[in-house]
């Protein structure tokens, strides 16, 4: 039986060549064996035939108990070839272990010999031999095997120059040079450091960057890789521009990704990194706690920024999840996601229905009784709700206040609207809509729920934003269109939008309006000319940029939210609060009062919404003064 157990472990798997590594291994053994015979018990003299008989029982003993260290370690179940340094460790610990075993079984043995010592010095020097070939046979696989393989794949991979020659670097070196299977071969690097300019790293020259310049185009290089660990906004920026002026197609190496994975990817260039700043991290550790056994509820789970609450919020481990949205295909997808992900360790429940529906949301609120919800419902194109004002005002106003009063009527803890710049002295229905829901949230100072709205600028890639749009563009061969080359927009990531918002939550204590530092302006038309350049094609010569004339309702900027004289600092750096004095309960029913009169025909929309915000403005006035804002300033238009 035990037989047949060590033929099935010798056999198992790859059987070939675990037989293979065995035999191979044990003449290694036999090897290491005559040479210790011949070298420490031949050389003085003969060797009577009892000492002869001692050292091959010894011998015996210690070749079982090698190998069967070596079976209880599974050192033969590794694939060599992409073995590392705990594989040869194991190695090393295992042969260890079984010198000190043989040898304490030989000294127990040599009590029926007296008069022979030759146990200690065989088992040490045998073992650590044996050690060393058997590592040395696998170093010199490695190589061989690396060498045939990196060799016949050279002439198929793009040759590559690598930016940094630190760590980073260093270790993308190595994994392109062995990997056959990249796509990439390493040619040299550069780097600023004079300790490392003109000597090698994993191989490779290192080059300045002026000389680096030559290189390039004398070898006709295209491709170049960042691998800078520690890399500013700045420096970014500076390499992206640098690189793609000389015609070069850019990557970037990051260290920094997801938590999950922790590893480094190697990546093209995103939407994200065209802004060139860091990604905003305001996520904080106390968030997390808050939202852990908590009913939360999204409105407008399915789209752009719900969807991204419900992953976020998710991750913080609720008592249960509610997805509550009017278009079921994108509540299905979340929904999806989710289960995908979590399985049954999420307590998730999907509703559909819409928040102008005071019935639907009476028995939402009455079956799961959240104790958070985040409100982003609404619609938010603004030329469309231009052309539908009547839509904007039942759907993000009403429904706001429909959702509000359900949740103070059920006793939730805490209600935090999702807002937006476009609140700031609006020049738009869909703005204005959502300044009215600011005050819809802000009067009830009053509730034993905690109301709070959030307000940050567009957000990247969210459904019916700028980057969807240009990216169809140039997948058809353009143009690209924009509305003005002088138009700015603030911008901002989902997960930085959501985790805005979370944090906010987590905070919020009584009709705040927090808002978040978003940096510099972008010229839309920037974005443009960068999606252009990223897809391999040049601006204005394989893709036109095409000015279409400003759509109604627009600006060309968004207020600056960060305005410090009317902001108080929380205990996040990157989130503040807009000191704003709310409306009254009372003020604020008389303003949805002139609304519902324009939507039964007694006035216009935009007559109504003149009158219940005061900062509405209209949008010719603004767009005529542009140039002397603040904010056009400072993004150098």
């Amino acid at each position: 039986m035990n037989d047949n157990k060590a033929l099935k472990w010798i056999l198992d798997g790859s059987g070939k060549r675990r037989a293979v590594l065995i035999s191979f291994d044990v003449l290694c053994f036999v090897l290491m064996d005559i040479f210790y015979y011949f070298i420490a018990l031949r050389a003085s003299s003969s060797v009577p035939v009892e000492e002869t008989r001692v050292f091959l029982v010894n011998s015996a003993i210690q070749l079982a108990l090698v190998f069967a260290f070596r079976a209880a370690f599974n050192i033969y179940k590794n694939v060599w070839r992409y073995s590392n340094t705990k594989v040869y460790f194991t190695l090393v610990v295992s042969d260890g272990l079984a010198g000190v075993t043989s040898l304490i079984i030989i000294r127990l043995l040599n009590f029926a010999f007296p008069g022979v010592y030759y146990g200690l010095w065989q088992a040490a020097t045998v073992g650590a031999l044996t050690a060393l070939v058997t590592l040395m046979s696998r170093f010199a696989y490695i190589i061989l095997h690396k060498k045939s393989s990196v060799k016949n794949s050279d002439k198929k991979r793009v040759p590559v120059v690598l930016v940094g020659a630190g760590r980073l670097g260093s270790y993308l070196a190595g994994d392109l040079k062995n990997n056959p299977n990249s796509g990439f071969l390493p040619v040299f690097f550069v780097d600023t450091d004079p300790s490392k300019i003109g000597n090698r790293v994993s191989g490779l020259r290192v080059y300045d960057p002026k000389n680096a310049q030559n290189q390039i185009e004398l070898l006709g290089i295209r491709d170049v890789i960042i691998s800078i660990a520690q890399k500013t906004e700045d420096d970014i920026a500076e390499l992206y521009y640098h690189y793609r002026d000389m015609g070069c197609k850019v990557k970037v190496y990051d260290s920094l990704v997801s938590s999950q994975s922790g590893q480094a990817v190697l990546r093209e260039f995103t939407i994200e990194d065209l802004l060139f700043r860091k990604p905003i991290d305001v996520a904080e550790k106390h968030t997390n706690t808050y939202y852990n056994g908590k009913t939360v509820l999204v409105t407008g789970g399915g789209g752009s920024i719900g969807s991204e609450l419900c992953r976020q919020i998710a991750a913080c481990e609720p008592k249960k999840l509610i997805i509550f949205d009017i278009y079921e295909n994108n509540a299905y997808d979340i929904q999806q996601e989710l289960v995908r992900t979590y399985g049954k360790d999420l307590d998730l429940a999907v509703e559909i229905g819409s928040v102008r529906d005071t019935e639907r949301l009476e028995t939402l609120f009455s079956d799961h009784k959240p104790d958070v919800v985040f409100h982003a419902a609404a619609h938010k194109h603004v030329p469309l709700m231009e052309n539908s004002p009547g839509e904007a005002i039942k759907n993000n106003v009403l429904g706001t206040y429909n959702t509000a009063n359900a949740a103070e009527k059920h006793g939730v803890e805490k209600f935090i609207l999702i807002s937006t710049d476009k609140a700031v002295n609006p020049t738009n229905v869909m703005g204005a809509s959502k300044r009215l829901c600011e005050m819809v949230v802000q009067c009830r100072t009053d509730s034993k729920t905690c109301f709070a709205a959030v307000r940050f600028g567009n957000v990247l890639g969210s459904n019916g934003s700028v980057i969807p749009l240009f990216k169809k563009q140039i997948a058809e061969g353009g143009p690209v269109t924009i509305t003005d080359k002088r138009i700015i927009r603030y911008f901002m990531t989902i997960p930085e939008a959501s985790q805005l918002v979370i944090g906010a939550g987590a905070m919020a204590k009584r009709g705040e309006l927090f808002v978040l530092d978003m940096g510099k302006p972008v010229r839309i038309y920037d974005l443009a000319v960068n999606m252009i350049k990223l897809s391999g094609l040049e601006p204005g010569v394989d893709i036109e940029i095409k000015e279409i004339g400003l759509r109604p309702g627009e600006k060309l900027y968004e207020e600056l939210l960060m305005q410090n004289e009317t902001l108080d600092k929380t205990e996040n750096d990157l989130i503040f609060i807009e000191r704003d004095t709310p409306y009254t309960r009372e003020q604020v029913e008389e303003k949805l009062s002139v609304l519902k009169d324009s939507l039964d025909g007694r006035l216009t929309v935009k007559e109504a919404v003149a009158i219940t915000v005061p900062t509405y403005r209209d949008p010719e006035t603004v767009n005529k003064n542009a140039a002397e804002s603040q904010e056009m300033k400072l993004a150098g238009v």
